[in-house]
């Protein structure tokens, strides 16, 4: 096992530096005059205290573009290992310490999602399968095929309208009350999570039906087994036939969805932080985006191919927790 983990982590390794460098050239070849526009926005903001001339200057030598493309990518990515990623263009801080910012409001909105999203859809997916053809079993399936097909921003605009708007329980957006400073540290915390349950919300029943649909459609899978028929003969009670044999071998294919979860537990959820004003990685990496920021673009970019190269790593390892025959062979 940590033969084969060392060697994925090579592999992962020799893919990251590739889709860096295509990354890098990329924003390389951007219009010419790009770096100067926005140095002579940067200039002009108030209170910056750098001419238009320094500001060229120093985005030039953070990107390592005064250089040739091979050179200036390996000027950057040398920096990029010793978590120099340069400054931020819009947020005019350095781009880590505006990651460390943001980066546990996604985290803690994701994670709580995740959790839901897991403990939801799984048992309902396999009560799918026991209840195949049934009223449970239509009634499941059009909940996970409304999650599916529902765009991001169409049910979050439809939460906003019915419960900010209609119903005033919450507010449209933001991470805080107007009544935020006066409040006690438990007042504080209560006002944040009472922000954060519409884009819990939303993100839940977004994800929800893919893994529903998954689950019920891997039990059916199992539960048609010769060995779980074996198992029903030899009288062992239902439960046990699906809770411990049908259960385990249903969490085979799951781990990959697990797996690939990891991203978005730190990448931010963009849509859903964007249109709720949550200021997380996802929402500062949209307007960092939209303004032309290159450094935190490629570090949010860097950042999350790692994430995902970590992922798929995970679903890997995850196989050989759960089937003793990876591991055998």
């Amino acid at each position: 096992m940590l033969k084969f983990i060392i060697k994925r982590l090579l592999y992962c390794t020799l893919i990251l530096f590739i889709v860096m460098f295509v990354i890098y050239t990329l924003m390389a070849s951007l219009p010419s005059g790009y770096i100067e526009k926005q140095a002579r926005l940067l200039s002009q903001q108030p209170g910056t205290q750098k001419s238009y001339d320094q500001w060229v200057s120093e985005m030039e030598v953070n990107l390592g573009m005064d250089k040739g493309l091979v050179e200036g990518y390996f000027t950057w990515i040398g920096n990029a290992v010793q978590g120099d990623f340069g400054e931020s263009w819009n947020w005019t801080v350095p781009v880590v310490e505006k990651f460390q910012d943001v980066i546990w409001y996604s985290f803690v909105l994701s994670l709580i999602a995740f959790v839901l999203e897991t403990a939801i859809a799984i048992p309902l997916g396999i009560l799918a399968a026991k209840k195949q053809y049934g009223v449970a079993d239509y009634t499941i399936s059009v909940i996970a095929l409304i999650g599916i097909s529902m765009p991001t921003f169409f049910l979050a605009s439809l939460l906003k309208l019915v419960f900010a708007a209609k119903l005033n329980w919450f507010d449209i957006g933001g991470m805080q009350g107007r009544g935020y400073d006066q409040l006690d540290a438990l007042g504080k915390f209560l006002d944040t999570c009472h922000h954060m349950v519409l884009p819990v919300i939303t993100l839940t029943i977004v994800g929800i039906g893919g893994l529903m649909r998954y689950t019920r459609t891997n039990t059916l899978e199992v539960l048609n087994a010769d060995y779980i028929r074996t198992a029903r003969a030899k009288g062992l009670s239902e439960k046990r036939v699906i809770g411990y044999h049908a259960f385990r071998n249903t969490l085979i294919p799951i781990v990959t969805i697990v797996g690939g979860s990891l991203p978005g537990l730190f990448s931010g959820a963009l849509i859903t932080e964007t249109l709720f004003d949550i200021r997380g990685i996802g929402f500062v990496s949209y307007h960092s985006m939209v303004n032309g920021d290159i450094p935190f673009t490629m570090f949010y970019l860097a950042f999350s191919s790692i994430l995902i190269l970590l992922g798929t790593l995970m679903s890997d390892i995850l196989y050989a927790v759960v089937d003793p025959r990876v591991r055998l062979n």
